[in-house]
């Protein structure tokens, strides 16, 4: 078995070699838009699925015999919109003046395709944000952390700082639900154990 990571975000990386995991990263080049009023849960597993789809293609015959793609796609939701990654520093701190001293949604969503076989779904986490004063927020976009984060902050980063409590999966909002991808492979018949297929 061999894992290729469709994705180029350092976290997942972290994430899935904390495991002790071995994988192959391969950064999908899927399309990232979705359709207007997509539900926050539909947008990201279509995401993922678009992703894992991908890297499928440019795979040969011979590398999909072995081969499990996991990908997975991560947005913030309020008020019913869908937060990605921030375009500029204005927007980061639009966002995080919107989400600060309330609770909002982290969804992330997580596909693993083989040659049988797909499994696909998604994890939701609620993340409730303390008030903090402009000063401190611009100061946080100066840190330039949040430029590549869905929702504007890194939990696992100064990030931290701003989250007041969470209620689900800690590493869905880091941007890969271990446990959920743990259980998609074993919808597969294989396991992140290090007893796992890759061992025999």
């Amino acid at each position: 078995m061999r894992i290729l990571l469709a994705s180029g975000s350092p976290r997942r990386r972290e994430l899935l070699a904390m495991l002790g995991v071995p994988f192959v990263v391969k950064p999908s080049e899927a399309d990232e838009t979705f359709p207007p009023g997509t539900p926050p849960r539909d947008a990201v597993v279509l995401l993922a699925r678009r992703k894992a789809e991908a890297v499928w293609r440019t795979l040969d015959e011979a590398e999909r015999r072995d081969a499990v793609v996991l990908a997975a796609d991560t947005l913030v939701a309020i008020d019913q919109d869908a937060l990605g990654k921030p375009r500029d520093a204005d927007h980061a701190l639009a966002m995080l003046r919107r989400l600060q001293g309330r609770t909002h949604a982290v969804y992330t969503g997580v596909c693993v395709r083989t040659a049988e076989a797909e499994e696909a779904a998604y994890a939701k986490t609620e993340v409730r944000m303390r008030r903090r004063d402009d000063a401190w927020l611009r100061a946080y976009v100066a840190t330039g952390e949040p430029m590549d984060k869905a929702g504007a902050y890194a939990i696992q980063g100064y990030g931290s700082l701003l989250v007041e409590a969470i209620v689900g999966d800690y590493y869905n909002v880091v941007g890969l639900p271990l446990g959920l991808v743990d259980e998609l492979f074993g919808r597969l018949g294989l396991s992140l154990f290090p007893t796992g297929p890759w061992q025999a």
